[in-house]
């Protein structure tokens, strides 16, 4: 499982991906800036690329949840806290014909790589992912009205194409050790006299 840095570190891995994956002959020999970005970035944003804005963070609630590991001495970890990560991508360029590449060579590059193996979150941090671990790379749905209503809050220029994203499959680690001697749950039932 991974440790609190997976957040961090899959979106580093993301930026990273695009920027690897990037050629400048595809785009007319201009070059194209890839970065996560805060509230504050819509502001001022690049010239021409993608900003990866991570809206939200939930927990997932489709995937099991295996108890924690256990450790070496014997000891059990809390169980892993199972996490989606939503992202929205926009796409940033000085005319319409060079959005519009954009986003398509970004749709195509995710969805050629719709997982992240080890080998690409551990370029950055290899401490933060087990080497047994991914994260799947998903178009997410979103509506229209809950677009418009992340776009009012970060801009007031307007709205900007954008594209959102999930990142699924993120497992991150409890350091806390289960006591054996702790119950986790009891339940008490009432004695029916007969």
């Amino acid at each position: 499982m991974a440790s609190y840095r997976a957040i961090e570190t899959i979106s580093d891995a993301l930026v990273r991906l695009l920027d690897a994956s990037y050629d400048a002959a595809d785009f007319d020999g201009q070059p194209l800036t890839f970065d996560a970005y805060l509230h504050d970035d819509f502001e001022n944003p690049m010239a021409m690329g993608a900003s990866l804005f991570l809206y939200r963070v939930t927990i997932n609630g489709v995937q099991r949840t295996p108890p924690g590991r256990t450790r070496s001495d014997g000891t059990r970890e809390r169980a892993p806290l199972p996490l989606d990560l939503h992202y929205l991508i926009t796409i940033w360029a000085r005319d319409a014909t060079m959005q519009h590449r954009i986003a398509g060579w970004i749709m195509r590059t995710l969805e050629d790589t719709p997982v992240l193996p080890y080998g690409v979150l551990s370029t950055l941090r290899p401490d933060v992912f087990r080497p047994e671990e991914s994260t799947e790379i998903i178009i997410d749905d979103l509506s229209n009205e809950d677009l418009l209503r992340i776009w009012e809050t970060l801009d007031t220029r307007g709205y900007a194409l954008s594209i959102p994203y999930r990142v699924r499959n993120v497992r991150v680690e409890s350091e806390d050790v289960v006591h054996s001697d702790t119950p986790v749950q009891e339940r008490i039932f009432p004695v029916e006299e007969v």
